[in-house]
């Protein structure tokens, strides 16, 4: 039976899911946050070598997160069918397909040193992301599992715990930064590798309290019983929806990975202010990625019931919704960035002055790709509800990879645009997929409503 669309209470369904996830977003991209304002006032070489590694894991590790974000449509639609075997049997190889990745990438970030010269950075602060990698490397295999699980809770409409254990992390990375990084507490100044230690223990931890509330809360899918035990079937669907998923993240990080690297190149300072300026839009994106998710659940429970207005209206709040949030955030961004970056340097730093020039003009570039950036992750997120994952792929390689990254290169260096003109070619990376996955889901909805 189809329901007749009601945009207020679809914003105030898609608002109650969507907030804890935002919430949990924003409590995980904090545990990173504080690693990198901690390392700010630690020292700047401490920071550049931080947002280097720090981007390197994540490539990976949003790539890995493929299969987990093939869990929350297929697990939304599995419910929305009443088949709670087939929830089972998609967490769980959803958790197999994520530990294969994990163990395939794993030794690219123990020994990465040796990759950051090849890519020509700075010797010590090779070094450093060396050293910080080789550790939080390692966290790959409970973050991945993490994100199957928070998945499959957002499916099941049981995103609370998720918050809350996210902000427990948040704190406990902070203390555990505090003791390890600067030597307080009576424990031995480590720096980038006391942010790292920090990391991988909450990241742990987070995955242990995980599992006991999914062994107790959710006892009817029993998703720990014999989960050694194969299910080839389950997994093919889970790749089969998954690996292009992977490869549209692995897409878009790389296109922010590479404008990493061409800072890089600029030198230590301006990677610095640019790690500090892509956190700031990180924090922006994940309100868009929490909303995306929501969207996601809410248009695979609609696809399950074949209700086609609910998808279409949904959908359209939805875009709304983020939309509004990217106006916000625009003009936060062009009013206070003095603000905003400065929370990263210590007051005494001597390159504070630079990094502050240097971080406002990113962030003014940042302004440009608001929108764009809302709109592509939204797009993406009712697409993979709906099945489609493989065009929106193509579409994520040729917008960022062919139009961002050589946009980024041809106005960061020949234009001579430095840091500015590297992050207007992630702007128009960003716009030229948001254009094309925006049309893709609407023209198929119009085709879907015939």
């Amino acid at each position: 039976m189809q329901v007749q669309p009601s945009y207020r209470r679809d914003a105030r369904s898609l608002l109650v899911l969507g907030l804890p996830l935002i919430g949990s977003h924003l409590a995980q991209i904090a545990i990173h946050l504080t690693d990198s304002v901690m390392l700010g006032w630690y020292g700047v070489e401490e920071l550049a070598a931080q947002v280097l590694a720090e981007t390197f894991f994540f490539v990976f590790f949003i790539m890995g997160s493929g299969f987990a974000f093939a869990v929350m449509p297929m697990v939304a639609t599995a419910v929305a069918e009443d088949d709670e075997r087939q929830v089972r049997r998609i967490t769980r190889m959803g958790v197999w397909a994520s530990l294969g990745f994990a163990a395939l990438v794993l030794p690219f970030m123990i020994w990465s040193e040796g990759l950051f010269r090849l890519l020509d950075q700075d010797a010590k602060t090779s070094v450093l992301a060396g050293d910080y990698l080789a550790i939080v490397g390692v966290a790959i295999v409970p973050a991945l599992m993490v994100m199957v699980l928070k998945s499959y809770l957002a499916a099941l409409e049981r995103t609370q715990v998720v918050l809350w254990l996210t902000l427990s992390g948040v704190a406990l990375n902070a203390l555990v930064n505090y003791a390890l990084i600067f030597g307080n507490l009576g424990m031995p100044e480590m720096g980038v590798r006391g942010a790292a230690i920090a990391s991988l223990g909450v990241t742990t931890a987070t995955l242990a309290a995980l599992c006991i509330y999914v062994a107790i809360a959710t006892p009817e899918h029993s998703l720990f019983v014999r989960v050694w035990r194969p299910d080839w079937e389950a997994l093919r669907d889970v790749f089969r929806l998954g690996w292009p998923i992977g490869v549209t993240n692995l897409a878009e990080t790389g296109l922010f990975a590479a404008s990493s690297v061409m800072m890089g190149w600029l030198g230590t300072v301006p990677l610095a202010a640019h790690g500090i300026a892509l956190q700031l839009t990180s924090v922006a994106f994940m309100v868009h990625l929490g909303l995306s998710n929501a969207a996601t659940v809410r248009a695979g429970q609609a696809y399950g019931r074949r209700d086609k207005g609910a998808l279409r209206s949904g959908a359209i709040v939805a875009v709304g919704l983020s939309a509004v949030f990217a106006l916000v955030t625009v003009a936060v961004f062009l009013t206070l960035p003095d603000v905003l970056i400065s929370g990263f340097l210590g007051p005494g730093d001597p390159d504070r002055a630079a990094v502050l020039a240097i971080g406002t003009g990113l962030l003014a570039a940042a302004a440009l790709f608001q929108l764009a950036d809302a709109g592509q992750v939204m797009a993406l997120g009712l697409l993979r509800a709906v099945r489609d994952t493989r065009a929106p792929m193509v579409i994520a390689g040729i917008s960022y990879w062919a139009i961002g990254i050589p946009a980024s290169y041809l106005l960061g260096f020949p234009l001579g645009l430095g840091g500015v003109g590297v992050w207007i070619g992630l702007a128009i990376g960003l716009a030229a997929a948001s254009a094309l996955l925006g049309m893709r889901f609407w023209r198929w909805t119009g085709r879907w409503l015939i």
